[in-house]
């Protein structure tokens, strides 16, 4: 019998994730993970061909603070600004546990100073998603971006 709550869970979890990074809320971002948690975003072409070359390296909950911090903290006011809107479409998911294995397609646009909005970044997210009596939580996102370059610097998660 398949488990309904299992696929709420983590598109809840997915929802929480976006809404925090179109937001800026970095806290409710930080809050999608689990203690152990961690967020790796590389290129497609990299993965194909076997390269552990990131775009952005948070594989552990410590350097996932040091991003918030950066955000909020090193870089406020340094850089020109941007907002995002993420649209996301979980396609599979593994009911073996207590941890998920899911993919979920992404798109990410995003506009600077009201102006034009642009594509940022399409992809897949590559995820362990750790099931708990609260709900769901990240214990690995990996964003894996379709294309090799984007149109500008991220400095948000996608």
């Amino acid at each position: 019998m398949r488990n309904n709550a299992i696929p709420d869970r983590i598109d809840e979890l997915q929802q929480r994730y976006a809404r925090a990074l179109d937001s800026k809320d970095m806290q409710a971002w930080l809050a999608c993970f689990s203690a152990s948690g961690g967020y790796v975003c590389t290129t497609a072409e990299n993965e194909a061909s076997g390269l552990p070359v990131a775009i952005m390296f948070d594989d552990s909950p410590e350097r996932l603070k040091d991003r918030v911090k950066f955000i909020e903290k090193v870089w406020a006011g340094t850089f020109e600004d941007y907002s995002t809107r993420h649209f996301v479409q979980r396609v599979s998911h593994d009911e073996g546990g207590d941890v998920v294995a899911v993919e979920t397609n992404f798109m990410v646009s995003y506009s600077a100073d009201g102006g034009l909005t642009q594509m940022l970044a399409t992809g897949i997210y590559e995820d362990e998603v750790e099931l708990t009596a609260d709900g769901a939580l990240f214990r690995r996102k990996k964003a894996v971006i379709d294309g090799s370059v984007t149109p500008r610097y991220l400095v948000y998660p996608l």
